[in-house]
């Protein structure tokens, strides 16, 4: 078994929106990457060992002071590096190239045209699509570059050191707006980086398995199971490697959805994985009274996770680990941990975690987005409706309640959100939607039913596409079935009299409302 961790490209992070899609293009030509931010060290790079760089984009000017730059000493290590827009015009700047702000600006669709052959653009002809975003352009090249390819307002759209494998790109090849991008990455990985394609859900299945045996040694793992997506996937890849010694805990957080808790117990129950379930509704629920600031909720419910996990750990002996399944979007909004992106807020089992946590954590599924654990879930031979379903936030229907947690309140909420999957995540209509689901404002509104007046809650709708939850589009649902939502929500659930339906999409807004 060949070890995909052999073979990395590194992703260097100034910022881009589009850093994540990166890594996504990268490994879904069966290469593992990983970000860094850019200023990481270079002894790290040099352990890493990877087998090419690339730059994001970023939206700082180099015009500006404040860019962020790096030291030269990385185009010493005789490893090929890419430059992504900001990152084609930073290496121009480090070799003494001329970077000005353009006269203008040049956004979306461009035509790119060949000046020289070269492998990273096999396959390209002139006239093929590209696309831009920035207003900075290269004026003068560096002494030691030559240009491979022009657009119509920038004349070193691709450019390449004469004597090395120091590559630039003006545009976004990892957009879909570019359709060749995804081919002149694949270029740079195979026939500049001469990488294998190592990577893949096999040797990921593979290596995760692996490197759980030698973690755990003979200990005993809990899992903390919500029944979703990534939980499931995270229990059956640790059961694989440790069978019996893993328990699954299933907590029933007083915030789970409508029939939450039967759905998740029949499923696991097929799969043979020991499962023990904790009702503790009450303790979640009084601890959680009065709370209404979202990051609070979260840090609540992290913390009560850790306690009843560590109390249940007790009582079945030997347990050293706790299995979660962690994210890498979690990661990236949590902590920032990687390139200059802004936190957003806490998830409750990365950010909300506490410090002093008795158990050590496995964390499997760490560095992958949700599309690629959907597909280890099959590799590993879960069902589809195991792996087909929404994601669902840990702090639950808690972050979807806006304001104070109350038993009333939840029971409002489950109903309104019990149609809508009813509706929509339950229709074959709709099964490329990442998540569809109520929100309950904390504001009332005046009504009329039955000719009389009522003050009653507002339900807002939140429907969204999205490939990994990074970016998300709010979804064009049809008329009729928006119609039929309203209906059903104002007359089957008393307490709610008016329905909205949330236009926005992420960035700037967040998919959960809290």
């Amino acid at each position: 078994m060949q070890d995909y961790h052999k073979e990395i490209v590194l992703i260097l992070d100034f910022g881009s929106q589009y850093t994540q899609l990166i890594a996504r293009k990268i490994r879904e030509l069966k290469v593992y990457c990983e970000i860094y931010p850019y200023n990481v060290s270079i002894d790290k790079i040099k352990g890493l060992k990877p087998k090419g760089i690339v730059f994001s984009g970023g939206p700082k000017s180099l015009t500006k002071e404040d860019a962020p730059v790096i030291g030269k000493e990385i185009f010493e290590l005789n490893i090929p590096i890419l430059g992504i827009c900001y990152g084609l015009q930073l290496i121009t700047k480090l070799f003494k190239g001329e970077i000005d702000t353009s006269t203008k600006r040049e956004y979306g669709k461009s035509h790119i045209f060949l000046d020289e052959y070269d492998s990273l653009l096999k396959g390209l002809k002139n006239g093929d699509v590209v696309w831009m975003s920035h207003q900075d352009r290269i004026f003068s090249l560096p002494q030691d570059f030559k240009a491979l390819a022009h657009t119509e307002n920038s004349p070193f759209a691709v450019i390449k050191d004469k004597k090395r494998d120091i590559y630039g790109v003006q545009f976004h090849p990892e957009v879909h707006h570019t359709p060749k991008g995804k081919h002149i990455l694949k270029n740079f990985l195979y026939n500049i980086c001469k990488c294998k394609g190592l990577y893949s859900p096999r040797s990921f299945v593979d290596a995760a398995v692996e490197s759980i045996k030698r973690q755990t040694g003979d200990g005993k793992v809990i899992c903390a199971l919500s029944g979703g997506v990534d939980s499931s996937v995270v229990s059956a890849l640790v059961h694989r490697a440790i069978g019996d010694r893993l328990h699954c805990i299933f907590v029933n957080n007083g915030v789970l959805r409508k029939n939450e808790v039967e759905e998740v117990i029949g499923a696991f129950e097929n799969l043979h994985i020991k499962l023990h379930y904790i009702n503790a509704e009450e303790t979640f629920l009084k601890a959680l009274k009065g709370v209404k600031d979202p990051e609070r909720k979260r840090k609540i419910i992290g913390r009560l996770f850790i306690k009843v996990f560590e109390e249940e750990a007790k009582k079945i002996g030997n347990v050293k680990f706790l299995a979660q399944g962690t994210l890498y979007p979690d990661v990236i909004e949590s902590v920032s941990f990687k390139g200059p992106s802004a936190t957003i807020k806490s998830h409750h089992n990365v950010g909300g975690l506490p410090k002093r946590m008795r158990l050590m954590l496995i964390e499997p599924l760490r560095e992958l987005f949700k599309d690629e654990v959907r597909i280890v879930g099959r590799e590993l031979g879960l069902p589809d409706y195991i792996i087909e379903r929404q994601p669902f936030p840990g702090p639950g229907l808690a972050i979807r309640i806006i304001g104070e947690v109350t038993k009333e309140r939840l029971e409002l909420l489950r109903e309104a959100d019990s149609i809508v999957r009813e509706e929509i995540e339950k229709s074959k209509r709709f099964k490329n939607i990442w998540q569809s689901f109520a929100i309950l404002i904390p504001v009332k509104t005046v009504g009329v039913m039955g000719d009389e007046r009522t003050y009653a809650n507002v339900i807002a709708l939140r429907v969204v596409e999205s490939e990994d939850g990074m970016t998300a589009d709010w979804l064009k649902l049809p008329y009729d079935v928006l119609d039929r939502l309203s209906r059903r929500i104002i007359n089957e659930v008393p307490g709610i009299n008016r329905v909205v339906y949330d236009i926005s999409s992420k960035p700037p807004s967040t998919i959960e409302w809290e």
